[in-house]
Parts: C-alpha cells; sequence; structure tokens
C-alpha cells in the first residue's frame, strides 16, 4: 500500500548529470563550426584562395535558418524505448564525430571540394543535433529549470565557439590540420559517451502525423498573441546583432591587431558572455517572463549604447576596451531571456518542431542584419549604424513592454502536471543509469 506521507517526485528538479548533459550537447555543436568558420577561412586565404571560394566557408552558416524544414521529422520518428530525441541525439553526435575525424585526412586548400562536403555534413548534423536536445529540453524542463537551461544554452554556444574558433584556432600552428580536426572529434565525443548512460523517460504523446505536424507551423501563429510574439522573435535582439555586425570591423579600423581582438573579444568577451548568461539564466527561473523581457531589452540598450560611445568618439582606447566589456556582460541577458521564453511558446506533442521554427526566424534577422550593417556601415558610417542598433534596442523595449505572458492552459505546456505520469514517476532517479 502506497504511503501517504510519502513525498512525490519533483518533475522541477534535474539530476546533475542530466544538467552536464544538456551544456555538453550545447557546447559541441559549435565546435567544429566554431573552428572551420575561423580557421578554414585563414587557411585558404593564407594559401591564396580566391575570395569568392572563401566566402563559400561562411554559406555554412545559413543551414541553421533552415533547419525548421526537418525538424517535424525530429518530432515524428520515434525510437520507442531506445528514446526518442535520445536516439537522435546518438545519431547526430556519432556522425559529428566522424565527419570531424574524416576531414583530418584531407588537405584543407588542395581537396577544398572534399573538406567544404564534410563540413556541409557538420552544419547540417549539428543543426540537426540543435533540433533534438531543444526538442528534449523543452519536454524535460519544468518552467521554472528553463531559465538556468537556456542560460547554459547561450553559455555553452559561447564555449564552444570560444574553444573552437580561439583556444584550438590559438594552438594550430603548433598542432596542424590533422591533429586538430582529431582534437575536435575527441572532444565531441564525450557527448556521445554521455548519452549511452542517460536515460530519457518514455513520453506519452498522441502520434501524429507529418502532414499535421506541418500544418502546425502555420497554427502555432495563429495562437493568441502569436503575431505579436512574431515580430517579439524576430525583431527583440536586431539591435545586439546590428552592433555585433560592425564591431570587429570597427576594431581593425581603430587599429587593433589580430591578437588584441583574439584576446579581448574571442576570449575576454566570451568568458564575459557565459558568465551572463548562466547568472541570466539562474535569476529569470522565478521571474514573470514580461518582466524579464523588459528587463533584458534594457540591459540591451546599455550594451549598444556602450559601444556607440567610442564609435561617436565620446571614449579613448581604454574607453573602448571597458566599452567592449560592457557589451559582452550586457547582451547575453536579452538572448537568454528570449530563448526561455521561445520554449513557453511550445506544445508537449511538438516542442522540437514549435522551437525549431522561432530559432530559425531569430537566427535568420540575426544572419541578416549582421550582413546589413556591414553594408551600411561602408555607405554611411559606423555611428549610423550604432543609431539604428539603439532604435532597434529602443524598439524592443516598447515590444517586452506590451507583451503578456501566454497562460499554460492555452499553450498545453503544463509540463508540471504532465510530467507527473508515468513519464516521470521516477524523475529524480530514472533519468540518469
Amino acid at each position: 500500500m502506497p504511503n501517504p506521507m510519502a513525498k512525490k517526485p519533483d518533475p522541477s528538479r534535474i539530476p546533475v548529470p542530466t544538467w552536464l548533459l544538456l551544456g555538453s550537447l550545447y557546447t559541441t555543436q559549435y565546435l567544429g563550426l566554431g573552428f572551420l568558420v575561423v580557421a578554414l577561412v585563414a587557411i585558404l586565404r593564407d594559401e591564396g584562395a580566391p575570395l569568392d571560394q572563401v566566402g563559400l566557408v561562411f554559406l555554412l552558416g545559413m543551414v541553421w535558418p533552415l533547419k525548421f524544414l526537418w525538424a517535424p521529422l525530429i518530432d515524428r520518428v520515434r525510437f520507442g524505448r531506445l528514446g526518442h530525441y535520445r536516439v537522435w541525439l546518438l545519431l547526430m553526435q556519432g556522425a559529428l564525430v566522424a565527419v570531424l575525424f574524416a576531414m583530418g585526412f584531407f588537405h584543407p586548400a588542395r581537396q577544398f571540394e572534399a573538406v567544404y562536403a564534410l563540413a556541409l555534413l557538420l552544419a547540417l548534423f549539428s543543426a540537426t543535433q540543435d533540433i533534438a536536445v531543444d526538442g528534449m529540453a523543452c519536454r524535460l524542463l519544468s518552467s521554472e529549470a528553463r531559465g538556468p537551461a537556456n542560460g547554459l544554452q547561450i553559455a555553452g554556444g559561447l564555449l564552444g565557439n570560444m574553444l573552437g574558433g580561439g583556444v584550438v584556432l590559438m594552438a594550430y600552428p603548433t598542432l596542424g590540420w590533422q591533429i586538430a580536426l582529431f582534437i575536435l572529434a575527441g572532444c565531441t565525443m564525450i557527448s556521445f559517451v554521455q548519452l549511452l548512460l542517460f536515460r530519457e523517460p518514455v513520453w506519452e504523446v498522441a502520434p501524429t502525423s507529418e502532414a499535421r505536424l506541418l500544418r502546425s507551423i502555420a497554427r502555432f501563429w495563429k495562437r493568441p498573441g502569436g503575431p505579436y510574439w512574431l515580430f517579439v522573435v524576430a525583431l527583440y535582439c536586431l539591435g545586439a546583432s546590428l552592433t555585433y555586425g560592425v564591431l570587429v570591423p570597427f576594431l581593425v579600423d581603430r587599429g587593433w591587431d589580430m591578437e588584441r581582438i583574439g584576446l579581448e573579444v574571442n576570449i575576454l568577451g566570451s568568458l564575459l558572455a557565459i558568465a551572463s548568461a548562466l547568472l541570466t539564466g539562474s535569476i529569470i527561473r522565478r521571474m514573470d517572463r514580461g518582466k524579464a523581457l523588459i528587463g533584458g531589452a534594457i540591459v540591451q540598450f546599455v550594451a549598444i549604447a556602450a559601444i556607440a560611445l567610442p564609435v561617436v568618439g565620446f571614449l579613448g582606447d581604454v574607453g573602448l576596451t571597458v566599452a567592449c566589456c560592457f557589451y559582452f556582460l550586457f547582451y547575453p541577458p536579452a538572448a537568454t531571456i528570449l530563448a526561455t521564453t521561445m520554449m513557453d511558446h511550445t506544445s508537449f506533442e511538438r516542442p522540437a518542431t514549435d522551437y525549431t521554427f522561432q530559432s530559425s526566424l531569430n537566427i535568420l534577422f540575426a544572419i541578416a542584419s549582421m550582413s546589413a550593417a556591414a553594408a551600411l556601415a561602408d555607405l554611411k558610417g559606423y555611428p549610423t549604424v550604432l543609431m539604428v542598433a539603439l532604435s532597434f534596442a529602443g524598439f524592443a523595449i516598447v515590444l517586452a513592454f506590451r507583451y503578456r505572458p501566454i497562460s499554460l492552459h492555452d499553450s498545453k505546456i503544463g509540463l508540471l502536471q504532465k510530467t507527473e505520469i508515468k513519464t516521470h514517476a521516477d524523475s529524480n532517479s530514472g533519468l540518469t543509469r
């Protein structure tokens, strides 16, 4: 007979190994791409490759905004008790390891076609891995746990870029191409081993066809407040993206050499941003999402204003260094809060599709704004770009004030109720073997 005094499992408490797994997955998905986007460009240019060939490397990033096209497949195809998203993650993580390992056997300049084909596969597999980990996180995490998880997501991406595009790249002259790729493959393998030890809950979800999943994308924006949320997702972080698009060119024009930019932007800036994202995730775990969005928009405005001051000539070289520190401290909160709120807008039945659709829209506008920033700076100068960025940041504050958090009933994400069914009957002890 069950003990009426027995304490019920708390689905909001996630075991430490599961947090470590999420952090590892969010980090390793960027390791290889972070290295390639920087290292492959430098190597090709050093070998005398034409700029149009070098430009192909940057097109790898366009795979990510398109990932919503196959996100319904990740929601639909399941693998029984082996795990739904867990099996997808095992497949994608193993594929990332294999591609990085195989790439080490080709010369990046002399065998560019083969390297680029593998790099394209790497981008595809990392995007698919991101779909699966986001889908699993949306189902697995309670509302309170989503703030720390998205702080971990933002921090993991920054850490992956810092390690792949910074640390490994700095050691590249000593390591060489093959050893560098083998190290990246080994680091990516860590997540694969963690997945082998992870047991995903057996989610009780009604079966849905691919057609219904695809139609759900259209229904997603027809929810109450959906069109307004569309503007928030697209425009909330646009000011920070515009600023980032001209930051490095501006530093070069101010006389900073590559070593200083690498140290203060790629290393110090990333460390500050990682700390900021993690702290934000911890702070917002019990905050009202609307108030959190307002706070994130305000500190984002401060981050852009900090960069604007030296751009218009109010600060000298030391002031510029301090301004960069302010920027990297104050832009991550907005991204972390937006990602957390995007999880709140997912359904329990189709979390990967719903989250990926929002994420893809956000990434598309970010990439477009960074490209537009460089073009606008060339035509009108850096001060004009920063004024436009500040205008969008101010508009984000207005959007945040007008946002009304969705109810759990309307969004079908009453996870605290849903996760108390047998899928989470052993949530505290059964998530890891």
